[in-house]
């Protein structure tokens, strides 16, 4: 997981540091350094990684990540169905 911030000037004049999370898959932390820096909303906003977290488990769970030609970006819930839940 790479934490990353940058400033909008847009929002409360450009003094607030905003932040943003990316999941990357890589081999280790400078290759999903330079994965996250190759983006072009990490560019276009000038963004800065403020740090990395390695994901390998999670609630007692191994994240294992297998190579797949499907593409399949998960369910997306919004805010009033996730109240539902």
């Amino acid at each position: 997981m790479m934490h990353v911030g940058y400033y909008d000037k847009n929002i409360g004049d450009g003094i607030y540091e905003i932040h943003l999370n990316y999941f990357v898959a890589a081999l280790n932390p400078k290759d999903a350094k330079i994965k996250t820096q190759s983006f072009a909303e990490f560019k276009e906003k000038s963004m800065h990684i403020d740090g990395i977290k390695e994901i390998s488990f999670v609630d007692g769970y191994e994240v294992l990540l297998k190579e797949s030609s499907e593409t399949h970006n998960g369910e997306i819930i919004q805010y009033d169905d996730a109240k539902e839940l």
